[in-house]
């Protein structure tokens, strides 16, 4: 049997863990009867941890949010992810604003790591560089949790908008999903002005509150706001459109297709669909070409013959020069 402030440590450990605990279950895990899981959580509620319990066959106890942040247990892998993921917001990244504070929560955490943690942290800041920091635009940090915030409590705002074109604009939108896509951030929302669904890309929205009302939520368009956001960046903003066939595995393809210039969908082992697009219709047998895989084309018709002029033109270029080297 654990020690009684052992015992409390590991009480913590596993209310923060999941979301409720029935009795008899933390009693199974300690090794202790329920009287003494009751005892423990006496305790843990005069040390100022918010431990709330119910009544009833379905009742237990889980750990609440309190006034102040109590102190977390992390296991091993847990303490080193936090500390990568500390060090890389410390060097700068998407987020605006969010540098110095890293870099505080980095020592705090570093001050009481024992000491083969800190040797594996170590080594993650002695052997990895980034290449040039984050290049694209930054979002401040302050403008994130606002928009979190009114995506949590269905609350309309309003805000200013730069379109890609430059023209400004005054947005009334109910926020449903912040979505990143490893340079940019982008909210998904229903546009009231428009009676749309609507994508914009956050670094170029400027809040203006006081923000509206709540609002009832709607049905949403997807159940993967990750793909929605995809295509609608990738494809539906722009006026030539395709899907193609890729005669390759959809792993093979997503090394070349990112997020932001396709979507992909696997048919079978040895190929995937392509849904993607471009100003032009030029522009989108370019980029096809340039991913390097076989291709055919499923829509639209006039990609379609666009491709065949291409190979034609192709065609008697190659022509033209195996003439020319036979003849020299």
């Amino acid at each position: 049997m654990l020690e009684t402030s052992a015992r409390l440590l590991r009480l913590l450990s596993l209310l923060q863990t999941q979301r409720e605990w029935t009795g008899a279950e933390l009693a199974e895990r300690l090794e202790v009867t329920p009287r003494t899981v009751r005892r423990d959580v006496g305790r843990l509620r005069t040390l100022g941890y918010p431990v709330h319990s119910t009544t009833g066959t379905a009742g237990g106890y889980r750990l609440g949010a309190g006034a102040r942040l109590p102190p977390l247990l992390l296991d091993d892998d847990e303490a080193v992810a936090v500390g990568v993921g500390l060090r890389t917001a410390a060097a700068g990244g998407a987020v605006r604003g969010i540098e110095e504070s890293s870099v505080r929560a980095l020592a705090k955490l570093e001050q009481v790591l024992p000491h083969r943690l800190r040797r594996r942290m170590g080594a993650v800041a002695a052997f990895t560089d980034p290449i040039g920091g984050h290049r694209g635009p930054t979002v401040a940090v302050d403008t994130i949790t606002e928009l979190v915030a009114a995506c949590r409590d269905h609350r309309r705002i309003r805000f200013a908008y730069q379109g890609h074109d430059g023209t400004s604009s005054r947005r009334d939108v109910e926020p449903y999903r912040l979505v990143y896509s490893g340079r940019r951030w982008y909210l998904a929302a229903w546009d009231t002005d428009r009676a749309d669904w609507r994508t914009f890309r956050v670094d170029r929205v400027v809040l203006a509150p006081p923000h509206g009302p709540r609002f009832e939520p709607r049905e949403p368009p997807t159940d993967d706001w990750g793909a929605y956001v995809s295509e609608g960046i990738s494809t539906s903003v722009y006026p030539e459109r395709a899907t193609v066939l890729l005669r390759v595995p959809i792993e093979r393809a997503a090394e070349r297709v990112t997020p932001a210039t396709g979507v992909l969908e696997p048919v079978d082992e040895r190929s995937c669909l392509l849904r993607t697009g471009a100003n032009s219709l030029q522009e989108l047998v370019f980029h096809l070409l340039a991913l390097g895989f076989d291709f055919e084309v499923r829509s639209p018709p006039a990609l379609v013959r666009h491709v065949e002029v291409l190979a034609e033109r192709l065609a008697r270029a190659a022509s033209e020069g195996r003439s020319l080297r036979g003849g020299s």
